[in-house]
């Protein structure tokens, strides 16, 4: 994996590059997205990620200790529940 750096005005982020396989069609679509955007394509891809819930760990987590707060429960009681609605989903 070969990481890169990109540096906003707030913060350095590392970031992973990725090799994708696209049609010619739809290469061409991220393409013409990201020049009418004034974005790049790279920016494009994880916009799209975020808008389709996917979560780095640290969001994930974030997101839980969020859920468990308002539901009123602590640690144990929130890994009980998590681990009984998994099961649930799983059978």
């Amino acid at each position: 994996m070969v990481l890169a750096h990109q540096s906003t005005a707030e913060y350095t982020v590392a970031m992973a590059r990725l090799t994708i396989s696209l049609s010619d069609e739809r290469q061409r679509a991220l393409k013409a997205a990201a020049a009418s955007r004034g974005r790049s394509m790279g920016q494009i891809i994880e916009e799209s990620l975020e808008l389709y819930g996917v979560k780095t760990r640290n969001e994930a987590l974030d997101l839980l200790e969020k859920a468990r707060q308002n539901a009123g429960l602590n640690e144990d009681e929130a890994m009980a529940l998590a681990l009984e609605t998994q099961r649930a989903i799983r059978k």
